[in-house]
């Protein structure tokens, strides 16, 4: 049995396997396990690539000195070519193997973590008095309706309250007061002045006069004329 068999050895699904499986190494374990293989093989890998390398070398050199040579070399090159192709395959194999224990290992810690945090949830709940909780929201609702009454009494302005109808009214009388008095004076006529008049008859006496003298100058040419 192979070394890397071994290594897997104990997946079958017998009650032993399952005992043992409980027993067995944690998946960081495993998962370490695979690395130093994976590691282990790549540098297997290194080491057949330069024999490889070397035995086409070989090859080439003694293709024309001796042939003998050359084809042992060719033939160390095709087992070392074998070699190298399982090496990738088992590579692949364990990487795929690797990363699924990895997903599985993340999965069981993000569920492991929801089930404690579901417990908390839980034990928090159950701390919690459904009675208590509205006893407790209509408290709130209460205060906040003291806390607006209290508000409202607050922001009322200080002093005597006032009937703004009964001022509009009282505005309405005193405009309709001074209304009639204004339409009192209008119809109300001036007074006639007893007082005499200042008279008119001496300028009527100088036209008079002058008129006359007019008249005497006529009646002198007149006669003059004549």
């Amino acid at each position: 049995m192979s070394g890397i068999s071994k290594l897997f050895k104990g997946s079958s699904g017998s009650s032993s396997s399952k005992h043992r499986s409980r027993t067995g190494p944690s998946p960081q374990e495993a998962i370490h396990k695979l690395r130093e293989t994976e590691e282990m093989l790549t540098k297997k890998q290194e080491y057949l690539e330069k024999r490889i390398q070397q035995e086409i070398a070989i090859a080439k050199k003694n293709g024309t000195k001796n042939k003998r040579a050359a084809l042992q070399a060719l033939k160390r090159k095709k087992r070392l070519e074998q070699q190298l192709t399982q090496i990738d395959g088992t590579l692949s194999t364990i990487e795929f193997q690797r990363e699924a224990l990895e997903n599985a290992n993340t999965n069981t810690e993000v569920l492991k973590n929801m089930g404690y945090a579901a417990k908390a949830i839980k034990g928090i709940h159950q701390n919690m008095d459904l009675d208590k909780i509205d006893s407790l929201m209509l408290e709130i609702t209460e205060q906040q309706d003291v806390a607006k009454e209290i508000s409202d009494a607050i922001s009322q302005p200080f002093g005597e309250a006032f009937d703004e109808d009964e001022l509009l009214a009282e505005l309405a009388e005193l405009e309709e007061e001074e209304l009639e008095n204004s339409m009192k004076n209008m119809g109300r006529l001036p007074s006639v002045p007893t007082s005499k008049l200042p008279s008119t008859q001496p300028g009527h006496r100088v036209s008079s006069k002058k008129k006359a003298e007019d008249d005497d100058d006529m009646n002198m040419l007149a006669a003059w004329a004549t």
